[in-house]
């Protein structure tokens, strides 16, 4: 233990940074496990929307949609989520759904907004429509 308090007065910057690594870590892991929002793989997507009739609900702008989109899927903008535009999704508040965008990074957010608003099982889709085409799985264009 001696050693640990004389790196951290010898090297104050680095103990620092790592004190603060260590709380980022500690936050990341606490606040997905708290998250009413699970990130599901192409695989876990698959299964929901086979055996629980989940809908995808890609939040990417429409002619990234109309380009390809996964089968099914509703078109709602992040920005309309965001503005509480919700009239195609509204009656699917009790149904799994899949938030998905281009690499699934802004659908989380989207997902978390979701959730929040009374939709009972959101998850985020990982990877979103890039890991989606890359693993060669079916799209359809519009």
């Amino acid at each position: 233990m001696q050693e640990y308090i004389e790196f951290a007065s010898n090297n104050p910057a680095l103990s620092l940074a790592w004190v603060a690594i260590a709380g980022f870590l500690v936050y990341s892991f606490g606040s997905s496990a708290m998250s009413k929002v699970k990130s599901v793989n192409n695989h876990e997507a698959t299964t929901l929307m086979n055996k629980e009739n989940a809908i995808i609900v890609d939040v990417r702008a429409a002619e990234h949609y109309r380009k390809s989109h996964i089968l099914n899927a509703i078109n709602v903008p992040s920005a309309d989520i965001e503005a509480n535009k919700l009239a195609m999704i509204e009656k699917h508040k009790n149904t799994p759904i899949i938030v998905m965008c281009d690499t699934g990074m802004s659908s989380g957010r989207a997902a978390n907004r979701l959730a929040k608003m009374d939709f009972t099982t959101v998850y985020n889709l990982s990877g979103g429509m890039a890991a989606w085409q890359e693993a060669n799985l079916p799209t359809v264009k519009k």
